[in-house]
């Protein structure tokens, strides 16, 4: 059996090895044909050869990282071991990660690499598409970026938006007025607002108008001057229904589409808007688009273990 021994030099082992070990065992979760034993200031691997050299290079670039920003988060660290060297590691900056304060004094900011080019295309187009799976935060960044933009002056105003297909006819049915009916089906986007304005500032936001919440149907007929407008769950649209939000952008407006392929609840056989703009757009000068995947996942570390389980399946069918 081959033995690789790293000595930790200008960097404290009780940080890189985390709490209790943790990032510890997270390297032999990545690497289990490897026996890995952490201690002092020394990192022992036993295994094959070819294993080892692959461990050594990731070790190093965890060390390297370390050293330049002193601190090694669970993101960071899975990044570095799941990236693909020949392409470059990327590591998130944290200069370049803040988006904004929110409700006191709480730093609003890219958690992964995806979520930082997220907020690097959306300075560079007036309009982008974010798209990725449950949990990988394309959302939340995304209100993120429009509370930035409204507390700093760039718009007045701030629309956030939704196809209300799970809604559908059973909509009637709820107790209460539109409002009321509605604000259980948006309540993802209240959520996140809540994190970033206080509750009496967004309150008056909203009764004046400077925020508005509504379902993708209301959109028909206006132009959006001077908004930054988030079309949140956009793999429900249909054609008819992106193509009219699309056409709505006015002068001085930023829009947002975030939406999960995965996740399309319109009936059979009526294609996904999301899915069509995505295709059709895709060379138009202006208009950012955004992959997000399953290492974005923030969310509890078990749904991303659901994403990648699910996935398998329905690969397999």
């Amino acid at each position: 059996m081959n033995e690789i021994e790293i000595q930790l030099q200008d960097v404290n082992p009780r940080e890189l090895f985390g709490d209790q070990n943790s990032n510890v065992e997270l390297l032999r979760s990545y690497f289990p044909k490897l026996k890995i034993v952490a201690r002092g200031s020394k990192l022992k691997a036993f295994g094959e050869e070819a294993v080892l050299d692959e461990f050594e290079m990731r070790i190093d670039l965890l060390i390297s990282h370390f050293r330049k920003y002193n601190k090694l988060d669970q993101a960071t660290l899975e990044n570095i071991l799941t990236a693909d060297p020949s392409k470059g590691i990327e590591t998130i900056d944290d200069k370049d990660s803040f988006i904004v304060h929110g409700v006191g004094g709480r730093t609003i900011k890219a958690q992964t690499i995806n979520q930082q080019r997220l907020v690097q295309l959306s300075k560079k187009n007036d309009m982008l598409f974010a798209v990725g799976p449950a949990g990988t935060g394309k959302t939340y960044t995304s209100v993120a970026l429009a509370v930035k933009a409204l507390k700093e002056k760039q718009v007045k105003r701030i629309i956030l938006t939704r196809p209300a297909v799970e809604a559908g006819e059973n909509l009637g049915f709820l107790p209460g007025d539109m409002k009321e009916k509605l604000d259980p089906y948006m309540q993802p986007l209240y959520d996140a607002l809540r994190d970033m304005i206080p509750a009496e500032r967004l309150s008056s936001y909203i009764e004046k108008g400077t925020i508005q919440i509504a379902p993708l149907a209301f959109m028909r007929g206006r132009t959006l001057d001077h908004a930054f407008v988030i079309l949140d769950e956009a793999q429900n649209t249909t054609h008819a229904q992106m193509k009219m939000f699309l056409t709505r952008m006015g002068t001085h407006a930023k829009f947002i589409i975030t939406g999960d392929p995965g996740q399309i609840d319109l009936p059979r056989r009526i294609i996904s808007g999301l899915k069509e703009a995505l295709l059709v757009l895709k060379e138009t000068e202006g208009i950012g688009m955004i992959y997000l995947d399953d290492k974005d996942v923030i969310r509890h570390k078990l749904v991303r273990k659901v994403i990648e389980a699910y996935k398998n399946i329905e690969h397999t069918n």
